[in-house]
């Protein structure tokens, strides 16, 4: 019997019923395509990304995360990386902020070096509330017990954190001083007005103040002994 050769392996669509398995058979056969995911057993093959409804925002959040990586050591970001999740759902979040599984967190790093599990956060910037990533897309990250989800809808100027509360995900709600405040990692803390006026230079004033909370140096001091 002949070998498959890639040419014979059937291109990935939107559209497509797949498993995670046939999934990436296909998304492996296209090195030229660089986005592809698979929420709730169907392919979303998307668009190109334009800049400032998408490539703009998605910036400042990693800058946002990568300065809080930098002195929270543990923890671990990835920019648009595939996330084995379940069966039907293999998604390609905007960014990730995970714990590192030899500190505890609930996702690994496979020996191909994909992750499998849930991040402990999950961001996506979608262009507005009828996308995707508030619906399929939540209920799966929801389902598979990821902790904290946040959606930028950038044309609609509105950001989204849910926090995960049993079975469902839960709005968190900004303090008296409009900061919102992770419960998974402490001392990660977002001026989202600030956030969506492009003001970036508030942005990281204020999670400078998370990153010099008790909070967070408790939270650091937890990682390194595990």
């Amino acid at each position: 019997m002949n070998p498959i050769s890639i040419a014979d392996i059937p291109p990935l669509e939107s559209g497509d019923h797949l498993t995670s398995e046939e999934f990436e058979r296909r998304y492996q056969a296209m090195p030229d395509l660089k986005k592809a995911e698979l929420i709730e057993g169907v392919v979303y093959v998307p668009a190109a990304l334009r800049f400032r409804s998408h490539g703009k925002p998605h910036g400042h959040i990693m800058t946002w995360l990568g300065t809080y990586e930098a002195v929270t050591p543990g923890v671990e970001i990835g920019d648009n990386p595939t996330v084995r999740l379940d069966p039907f759902n293999t998604p390609q979040p905007d960014a990730v902020l995970l714990i590192s599984e030899n500190a505890g967190g609930q996702a690994r790093i496979s020996a191909d070096d994909y992750i499998e599990g849930a991040p402990e956060l999950v961001i996506e910037v979608a262009a507005s509330s009828s996308a995707i990533d508030l619906y399929e897309k939540k209920r799966a990250y929801c389902r598979n017990h990821v902790q904290e989800y946040l959606v930028w809808q950038v044309l609609d100027q509105k950001f989204d954190w849910f926090l995960l509360h049993g079975d469902d995900y839960a709005s968190l709600e900004p303090d008296a001083d409009e900061i919102l405040k992770s419960a998974t990692f402490p001392g990660l803390w977002l001026a989202s007005a600030a956030l969506l006026s492009g003001d970036m230079a508030h942005v990281l004033a204020v999670l400078q103040q998370g990153l010099h909370s008790p909070e967070h140096t408790d939270f650091v001091k937890r990682l390194q002994q595990i």
